[in-house]
């Protein structure tokens, strides 16, 4: 069942001059009551970062943070004393739980770093904060789906503290694949195109187009022409806390 599709002209847009942000729910200014998380997802944000530029040292606590760059190099800080740069391939896993601090900069002081921000929510509170990344290997989603993110402790994947999963894949024109869900009486899909046009679920989606579906056990994918799609899978159910 489709519970929503978002094009990419109705996220939220903020333009800070050295950020220029869109949002695919509520998130700090932008107000959206109909789009306040799917499920345990509650951001999405797509950020654009102008060079030497980036988010000062602040604070988190009790979200499963991801960063994924799609474009330059991200510098990242935090109050555990890592200290790393990400580049295209890599995927970083903050879990903010008793309290994190933390900046993200853009390494290069004039080119742009583009990169996706995503908070899960996550099952229990309070524990013990950590840090994860990973850097994979593109040909693993050549025309298949590599995971990248899984609920279970693992050296080949990132985990955080939900029972969430997320892959992406880089379709040629014309592929078609199946995403099959794990745990298809709990966890609902959102797809988001980062590049191209795929049909999913029987609807086409463009760059930066979302689609949100729930109690399916398979979602079939077929790319109109050569793109890059995100799936995240997700408890539907909000976590008592």
């Amino acid at each position: 069942m489709i519970e929503d599709y978002i094009k990419d002209s109705q996220r939220g847009k903020v333009d800070m001059g050295w950020l220029k942000s869109r949002h695919s729910f509520s998130f700090a200014n932008y107000y959206d009551p109909d789009r306040m998380h799917f499920g345990a997802l509650r951001v999405l944000n797509d950020d654009l970062v102008a060079g030497g530029k980036g988010f000062d040292t602040h604070s988190h606590k009790n979200m499963e943070i991801i960063s994924i760059p799609l474009q330059g190099e991200l510098k990242h800080a935090d109050s555990m004393g890592n200290e790393h740069i990400l580049k295209t391939n890599d995927v970083q896993v903050m879990s903010a739980g008793s309290g994190i601090k933390h900046s993200e900069y853009n390494n290069h002081e004039t080119n742009e770093c583009k990169f996706l921000q995503i908070w899960i929510i996550p099952r229990e509170q309070e524990v013990e904060p950590r840090y994860q990344q990973i850097s994979f290997d593109p040909a693993d989603r050549k025309d298949k789906l590599q995971c990248i993110l899984s609920p279970s402790e693992s050296e080949n994947t990132l985990w955080v503290h939900q029972d969430a999963y997320m892959h992406w894949g880089q379709l040629s024109a014309g592929s078609k694949i199946e995403y099959k869900v794990n745990q298809p009486s709990e966890n609902g899909m959102y797809f988001f195109i980062l590049e191209g046009s795929c049909k999913v679920a029987g609807k086409m989606l463009q760059t930066r187009d979302a689609l949100a579906v729930s109690d399916e056990t398979i979602v079939a994918l077929e790319a109109e022409n050569d793109c890059f799609v995100l799936c995240i899978e997700i408890p539907m159910r909000l976590p008592s806390l």
